[in-house]
């Protein structure tokens, strides 16, 4: 199964990072977050990616261009410049790179990459942020309802501390806490072909008239996802997450 990461935004509320390149390029523990986010999925068997390329996109083509090189160990022969990889890594993941435009919206970047997907399912989230999102269990959710679309509905964390108080007395104490009513768009979506149907044009926002007209239509359905997810917005969310991959207690790692 394909998976789209939008990786295309200007990334304009973290522009202390993004004047220099593409927002799923900001590193997390040495690593893209781009590259989190992959292994997110690929934990769970997935590994057919299609990287929606846009702002500094060219950054991100590099880093795959480089990325074997980079990733494992190599014998180079200075004789005539050849190559022999030795101790590979064993990342299998297929990755294909599209420039999708510098100012494309978020469907209109779907649209364009229309022609890779023989209509079929696939999935779709965005190149910011982190889940320990079960994949497996939200493919089978979504097969299971029969509709044309689902998306990942998680609860928004909190921005500040979450304190439970006894009268005046604070018995607990939570920075990294989530808010308990309402639930927002976490990304990590399933479609099938028939969300073409809501694409008119390259100019639309997914989240905008595609989502809310599936909604009207009883086509979109939410998959309750109770755990940790973490958007990458703001420099104090970049410095979180670096915080919780440097103690050893990053949520979203899934993998080995």
């Amino acid at each position: 199964m394909k998976v789209i990461i939008l990786a295309g935004g200007h990334g304009t509320r973290l522009a202390e990072e993004t004047a220099v390149r593409p927002k799923p390029m900001v590193d997390i523990g040495g690593r893209p977050m781009l590259w989190h986010i992959m292994n997110i999925y690929a934990s769970h068997g997935f590994k057919d990616f299609i990287v929606a390329c846009g702002y500094k996109g060219e950054m991100i083509k590099q880093y795959f261009a480089d990325f074997l090189i980079q990733n494992n160990d190599y014998v180079v022969d200075l004789k005539n410049g050849s190559q022999r990889i030795i101790n590979e890594n064993g990342v299998d993941w297929q990755v294909t790179l599209m420039d999708t435009g510098i100012s494309t919206l978020t469907g209109g970047r779907i649209l364009r990459l229309r022609p890779l997907l023989d209509d079929a399912t696939f999935m779709v989230t965005y190149g910011d942020g982190v889940g320990n999102v079960d994949l497996r269990a939200l493919l089978a959710f979504h097969r299971a309802h029969g509709k044309l679309a689902t998306v990942t509905a998680v609860r928004p964390p909190s921005r500040f501390g979450d304190l439970t108080l006894d009268g005046d007395v604070v018995r607990s104490f939570s920075e990294k806490a989530q808010t308990a009513a309402g639930w927002i768009n976490g990304g990590f979506f399933v479609f099938e072909s028939g969300l073409f149907k809501y694409l008119k044009d390259e100019r639309i926002a997914l989240e905008r008239e595609p989502l809310d007209h599936l909604a009207r239509d009883g086509q979109l359905i939410a998959y309750r996802h109770e755990g940790f997810w973490q958007p990458m917005d703001t420099v104090r969310e970049r410095e979180l997450l670096e915080q919780l991959w440097s103690e050893g207690d990053a949520p979203w790692k899934t993998w080995s």
